[in-house]
């Protein structure tokens, strides 16, 4: 979920600063005339007062902004790291532990089980590892920045809103260096939009509640228009010398460029059968009615993968090939002991 959103964000050349760049502030001063741009906003000094003054900048998070790194790898060399077998084994695990509020969510939102697990273990390490920042904090630091102001301070504002609503308190309210929050690691404006509450308490608590991290997840998936009649898709044998010309290769991962590679390289599992495609046993595909696109998360050369809409589904969570084929490799193996 962070990488997309730092995508979006990058995406934004060009943000209305608070300040001219040759008269920039230091962080005291852009903080209060960010406090008075909330007050004129709307929002109450009884909630901006504890915010604003709890308000730290973190060099660190500028520093992590700034050096993101690009390694060279692979999704042999990734697929292990990710989907280890210390992360399978606790999936499993949580999958059982909590099978009775899963298979509740499946039956509201129309998602299996697995997929849930799997997107909450890659994010958050099972709600492990959920990030210590104050969120408010981290936002207000990036916004001040400046690269990406307009976003962040965008961010900031849900995150204004979400404490007003009383989902979490001020002190509580931890996450990511960039502001991604609680065991699904949604920025604040995924939580105004897809954060649900499970349990029926009045509050979206995706920090400490089991079946408010669920039911959000669910719904996140659910409102990109998941199918829980299918999987996301399958590693495939393509022939000697198959023409890839069409396929989604690395690097295809603006959003227009992948969606247009999706729709030129869709067809239906029958016709992949007809032009040689197989399992990885070297057996015909399925005899189902399902489309599915050539995805090569290395390029030409790479492992090959034909993927269903759910896939796509996912690709709106984090727009990384690698990250999504982990997503089904782990919700796949999460039930294969079954």
């Amino acid at each position: 979920m962070l990488k997309k959103f730092i995508a979006l964000a990058a995406s934004a050349v060009f943000s209305v600063s608070l300040y001219a760049e040759d008269t920039k502030p230091d962080f005291a001063q852009y903080s209060a005339a960010l406090k008075q741009e909330a007050l004129a906003k709307g929002y109450k000094p009884e909630l901006l007062e504890p915010v604003f003054a709890s308000l730290q900048f973190h060099q660190r998070i500028v520093s992590a902004d700034k050096s993101q790194p690009e390694f060279v790898e692979t999704l042999s060399t990734y697929l292990p790291k990710r989907v280890s077998e210390t992360r399978i084994k606790m999936a499993r695990e949580r999958y059982q532990q909590y099978l009775p509020q899963l298979e509740k969510i499946a039956a509201d939102y129309g998602v299996q089980p697995r997929f849930i697990v799997a997107l909450w273990g890659l994010e958050s390490s099972f709600g492990r590892i959920m990030g210590n920042y104050s969120v408010p904090s981290a936002l207000v630091t990036l916004a001040y920045e400046g690269r990406r102001e307009s976003f962040f301070k965008q961010e900031f504002y849900h995150a204004l809103d979400i404490l007003a609503q009383g989902h979490i308190s001020l002190d509580d309210m931890k996450g990511s260096w960039a502001g991604a929050m609680g065991q699904s690691q949604f920025m604040p404006s995924s939580f105004m939009a897809y954060a649900r509450d499970g349990d029926g308490d009045g509050k979206k608590d995706i920090w400490t509640n089991q079946a408010d991290v669920f039911a959000s997840i669910a719904n996140y998936l659910k409102q990109q228009g998941w199918d829980n009649s299918k999987t996301w898709g399958r590693e495939v044998l393509l022939p000697a010398g198959f023409d890839t010309t069409n396929a989604i290769a690395r690097g295809s991962l603006q959003r227009s460029e992948w969606l247009g590679r999706w729709a030129q390289s869709e067809r239906s599992l029958a016709d992949w059968n007809k032009l040689g495609v197989q399992r990885l046993n070297a057996t015909a595909l399925p005899a189902r009615d399902i489309n599915a696109a050539l995805v090569l998360p290395d390029g030409e050369g790479g492992r090959a993968f034909l993927a269903y809409d759910n896939y796509k589904v996912l690709m709106h969570w984090n727009r990384s090939y690698y990250f999504v084929t982990s997503v089904g490799y782990l919700a796949d193996l999460i039930v294969a002991a079954e």
